[in-house]
C-alpha cells in the first residue's frame, strides 16, 4: 500500500487493546500512516507511549482535546485526516454513543466530524455481548452504509467465559483496512451472489495416499473476502485449507470463514457436485481451486502396504468442472476462471477462455519468485474477449480488488449483472 494512505485508531477500554498494538505496527510496516486515539479507559490498559512508539507519532488522550493548542480543532483535525478510522477494540458504551450520536470524548466527537469509513471491531463479555440493548445498538449501526464491521468471533474471553465477544485477530483487521482503502468504503456487489472455489482437490489411492497439488487457497480466500468486504453474499466451496483457515465452527473462532458459506470438500467429484448446486443462484462465479485432472484408476478402503504399491499407476479423468460450468452459464452470469501457468501465461489461457466459455481468466505465473501457490503475493493478466490488463506483484487481496475492479470494466462489454 502507499504510503499516502492514512489510517486513524480509536482504542477502547478492554483487555483486547492489547492486539491493536499489532495492528498498528503490521501497517506501519505496509507503509501506512497510522494515528490513534485512546479513551480514557484505554489507558489501563496500553499507555500512549506504547502507542506513539508504535505510530511513530504523537497518540492522542482526552487530554490532548480540552487543551487549546493546536491551529485547529483537534477532531476536526484528525477527521478530516483519516481515510479510514479503526475503533478496536469497540465497547458497549462506545457502541451505544455511536448508535446514538452522542459526542462526549475526544474519539466520538472525532468520529461525528469524519466522513471515512469506520471499521468497527467489536470486544465485551458473552453476556455483555448477547444484551438485547447491545444488540440493537449493533443491528441500528449496521444500517448506516458508512461502518463496517469485523468480528466479534467466539472462544476463550479474558473472563474464562468461552462465547461470542472475541475481538478480531490482527490479521483479520488489518485484511478488513486494506479492503476500505481500496473500496473506499463502497458496497458495490451487494445483493450479488458470489460463488468461489479454492484450494488443491486430493484425488486417493487409499486412505493416506493421494494425488494433489501445492495450492493452499490463499487466492481463494482472498477473493471471498474481497467479495465480502464489497457486499456480496459469498458461498466459498473449498478443498482442503491449512488448520489456520478452519471454519468457525471446527476452531470455535471468528474470521472470514465464520461470516460467509463455507462448503468443505475433498475430491474433484465433490467440487463438482458442490459448484453444480449452487451454481444456479450465483451472479459471479470465480474458480479458483487448483481441482486434480486425473485421479487413480482404482481406490482401496484400506491402506496399502508398501509392498503392493503399483509400480505403474493407471489413472483415469476428473470432471472438468470449469468446462461444465461454462456450458450451463446464463446471459446474466459471469465465469471467472484461473490459469496457472509456467514461462507463456497468455496463450494457454486464452485458450481456455474460449474452450470453456469464460468471461475472464486469470493468468496466474507459477514459475515466478513470490507468485503463485502459497505465497502471499501474486502477479497476474487479467483476459477478456475484449480486455488484457497486467497486474504486477501485490497481495492476493490486493490482486482480487484488482479481479472485481476489472469485471466491473468489462460490464461495459457483456452489459449489466
Amino acid at each position: 500500500m502507499s504510503s499516502t494512505r492514512r489510517v486513524l485508531i480509536g482504542i477502547g477500554g478492554g483487555i483486547a487493546a492489547y492486539k491493536v498494538c499489532e495492528v498498528i505496527s503490521s501497517l506501519f510496516k505496509s507503509g501506512v500512516e497510522v494515528r490513534a486515539i485512546l479513551t480514557r479507559s484505554a489507558q489501563e490498559f496500553i499507555t500512549p507511549l506504547t502507542v506513539a512508539t508504535l505510530c511513530r507519532h504523537s497518540a492522542y488522550t482526552d487530554e490532548n482535546f480540552w487543551q487549546p493548542v493546536y491551529q485547529r480543532p483537534l477532531h476536526i483535525e484528525l477527521g478530516e485526516w483519516a481515510e479510514v478510522f479503526v475503533i478496536a477494540p469497540l465497547t458497549a458504551n462506545t457502541l451505544g454513543k455511536l448508535t446514538y450520536g452522542l459526542a462526549d470524548n475526544l474519539l466520538t466527537n472525532t468520529v461525528l466530524a469524519s466522513t471515512a469509513s469506520v471499521l468497527l471491531a467489536p470486544a465485551m463479555n458473552t453476556d455483555m455481548w448477547e444484551q438485547l440493548a447491545v444488540q440493537r445498538n449493533w443491528q441500528q449501526l449496521q444500517l448506516d452504509p458508512r461502518y463496517h464491521s469485523v468480528g466479534p468471533g467466539a472462544g476463550l474471553l479474558a473472563c474464562d467465559r468461552t462465547g461470542q465477544g472475541r475481538m478480531a485477530e490482527p490479521a483479520e483487521i488489518i485484511a478488513s483496512v486494506q479492503s476500505l482503502l481500496h473500496t473506499g468504503g463502497k458496497r458495490d456487489l451487494a445483493g450479488k451472489r458470489v460463488l468461489i472455489s479454492a484450494g488443491g482437490t486430493r484425488e486417493h489411492l487409499d486412505p493416506v495416499r493421494f494425488i494433489g497439488n501445492p495450492s493452499t487457497g490463499k487466492m481463494g480466500l482472498a477473493v471471498s473476502q474481497a467479495a465480502s468486504d464489497r457486499g456480496a453474499i459469498v458461498t466459498l466451496v473449498h478443498a482442503p485449507l491449512p488448520n489456520s483457515f478452519l471454519p468457525v465452527e471446527e476452531k470455535g473462532r471468528g474470521g472470514l470463514l465464520g461470516r460467509i458459506r463455507t462448503i468443505p470438500v475433498v475430491s474433484a467429484a465433490q467440487m463438482q457436485q458442490a459448484m453444480l448446486e449452487c451454481f444456479p443462484d450465483a451472479d459471479l462465479i470465480v474458480m479458483t481451486a487448483a481441482v486434480a485432472d486425473v485421479k487413480p484408476a482404482h481406490y482401496s478402503n484400506q491402506k496399502l502396504p508398501k509392498h503392493q504399491l503399483p509400480t505403474s499407476l493407471p489413472l483415469e479423468p476428473v470432471p472438468d468442472i470449469l468446462a461444465e460450468l461454462g456450458s450451463l452459464k446464463q446471459p446474466h452470469q459471469r465465469l471467472i476462471g484461473f490459469a496457472a501457468q509456467t514461462g507463456d501465461i497468455v496463450t494457454p489461457a486464452w485458450d481456455k477462455l474460449q474452450r470453456k466459455n469464460l468471461d475472464l481468466i486469470v493468468a496466474n505465473p507459477i514459475d515466478k519468485p513470490d507468485s503463485g501457490f502459497g505465497t502471499d503475493n501474486n502477479t497476474a493478466i487479467f483476459l477478456s474477449q475484449k480486455r488484457q490488463e497486467e497486474i504486477t506483484r501485490c497481495s492476493k487481496l490486493q490482486m482480487a480488488h484488482y479481479l472485481f475492479d476489472f469485471i466491473r470494466k468489462i460490464e461495459t462489454d457483456y452489459g449489466e449483472l
